[in-house]
């Protein structure tokens, strides 16, 4: 068939340059989780992009389960682009190929169901959201989900829902395993008593949701460190999810709305969570065809820093009292292969003198993807099941990771699969801790 004669003119006919980039010469093989777990060429980054390209030409349906499964089987960490030689934008090829499904085919089943469900009935209205958020800290602070979970029982009937039940319980209060200070102690850095370096804080659903004292922590280390920071009332979510899941008109709104709440001034905008910060710096493609928007969205993607990035630009973070703590460090797909901040998280480890000890692998995977892990389980248990195996070797009690998905995951991971604690933590909650201790603000701050 010839292109001009294909039904599936759409999102992907409008990515032919982006499509016709990859040579396939395969080097994005070696560099895919999925790939690597499963020896499936459809489930490689240059397997895909032939998928979209059959789809393109009309050599393949675009409603076939060939192409749906393994381009939803992609867990969207943009690892390939980092070795691609061609520079193919396979990330936006995905959100593509996923937006024609979303537009074009229903989910079916109660998973599909209850995911369009919740990102159009909830995740962008603020109000239900915090609300169900509300429900879920309740129900996790009532201990039932650890009673539940050590029973078994949930997990023998759907392994899904008992590790999602898991997700949840893991995102609890800390216990932190912090040793004490070391003995070698130094005098706090001096702070400015005016800080002149405006920051504008993007909380995170999920952060601000489960994670509230990340922020906190987020808040009080950027004072430290010279910024004014102040939190935008209007923010929404950043539309990740609904990107990732195809759903980009959803993702477009939320953006426009983000765009305004953060105004068209110059201060940082500085996150802590990998997945977010990604999410923001795309929205100059994301709006690149909107009249209105389409400056603003680039001016504002310009503005985006990791709570890492953002010390880094003062020189350096100020240093906190040492620990003796052994600690390993995991840093996200989506900051360190779309943010590129990876070194910026162990610069913050370094701040707070830590006893840091590297991991095999820090740069792979660890599964999560979002809600990868409860759409595709099987494959996000295989793909995390190395990076525990890689933690465990490193016998450190703490793992400090910069998004709340990764941080769930390993976590939640170490708990059901390897029946061990492991205190996973912000690099930037470490970082906290050590100005405490130096005596940078009080116990009760």
């Amino acid at each position: 068939m010839k292109k001009d004669d294909s039904p599936n003119q759409g999102l992907l006919a409008a990515q032919d340059d982006k499509i016709l980039a990859c040579v396939h010469c395969g080097l994005c093989l070696e560099a895919c989780p999925t790939y690597l777990a499963t020896g499936d060429e459809n489930d490689s980054p240059r397997g895909r992009v032939y998928l979209m390209r059959a789809v393109d030409e009309g050599r393949l349906d675009l409603l076939s389960p060939t192409f749906e499964n393994h381009l939803n089987r992609c867990l969207g960490c943009r690892a390939c682009e980092q070795v691609c030689p061609s520079g193919v934008e396979y990330g936006h090829l995905l959100e593509a190929g996923r937006a024609e499904l979303w537009t074009k085919k229903e989910r079916r089943g109660p998973v599909g169901f209850l995911l369009k469900t919740v990102l159009r009935r909830i995740w962008i209205f603020p109000g239900r959201l915090r609300f169900l958020f509300a429900l879920g800290r309740v129900f996790r602070d009532s201990k039932l989900p650890a009673l539940i979970l050590k029973t078994g029982l949930l997990q023998r009937l759907s392994p899904r829902l008992g590790f999602g039940l898991a997700l949840l319980e893991c995102s609890g209060p800390r216990r932190p395993k912090t040793a004490p200070a070391a003995k070698a102690q130094t005098s706090p850095e001096p702070v400015e008593e005016n800080p002149k370096q405006p920051a504008l804080i993007f909380r995170g659903c999920v952060m601000e949701g489960l994670f509230g004292r990340i922020n906190d922590a987020t808040a009080r280390v950027l004072a430290v460190n010279g910024f004014a920071a102040e939190i935008p009332a209007d923010q929404v979510c950043c539309g990740a999810l609904h990107a990732h899941s195809g759903d980009l008109e959803s993702a477009r709104n939320l953006a426009r709305r983000n765009i305004e709440a953060f105004g068209d001034g110059a201060a940082p905008i500085v996150t802590n969570a990998g997945g977010c910060g990604a999410m923001l710096c795309e929205y100059g493609h994301l709006l690149a065809d909107d009249a209105e928007f389409a400056a603003r969205a680039k001016a504002f993607s310009a503005r985006v820093r990791d709570v890492g990035q953002a010390l880094a630009q003062t020189g350096r973070p100020k240093k906190g009292a040492p620990s003796e703590t052994r600690v390993t460090c995991d840093v996200s797909c989506h900051l360190q292969n779309g943010q590129h901040a990876g070194e910026d998280s162990l610069a913050m480890l370094r701040a707070a003198g830590v006893d840091f000890v590297p991991l095999n692998g820090a740069d792979v995977c660890c599964g999560g993807a979002g809600i990868y892990n409860l759409l595709e389980p099987e494959l996000s248990a295989q793909i995390l099941g190395e990076k525990l195996e890689n933690i465990k070797k490193t016998g450190v009690g703490v793992l400090a990771t910069g998004n709340p998905g990764c941080h769930l995951q390993i976590a939640a991971g170490m708990k059901q699969l390897e029946k061990t604690d492991l205190e996973v933590c912000h690099p930037v909650e470490l970082l906290d801790e050590s100005y405490r201790r130096a005596g940078y603000y009080s116990e009760n701050e």
